[in-house]
């Protein structure tokens, strides 16, 4: 039985000032599908500057949306498969 490896690329891009920072994930399938998604933070403004925690916190959230949108992918594509409705995809 041949094994084949698939590799994932997710690319992402922040965008801050003093009290926000912006995030978008993106990731290309191998069928050529480009999934993009976005995730945002805050910062109050007594809390100390630290970008990197704004980072964490925008990226982590682009992922997440970037999760569901790729299970919500997914749930379409074995529907249309196999021409019935599926029971939701659960994280």
């Amino acid at each position: 039985m041949m094994h084949t490896t698939v590799g994932w690329h997710v690319e992402m891009e922040f965008r801050e000032d003093d009290q926000h920072t912006q995030a978008v994930a993106m990731v290309r399938l191998p069928d050529g599908t480009e999934v993009r998604a976005h995730g945002h933070a805050s910062r109050h403004r007594t809390d100390v500057n630290q970008p990197r925690v704004g980072e964490e916190i925008a990226g982590a959230r682009a992922l997440n949306e970037l999760a569901m949108q790729l299970l919500t992918k997914a749930h379409e594509e074995i529907d249309q498969a196999s021409g019935r409705t599926s029971h939701p995809i659960h994280v």
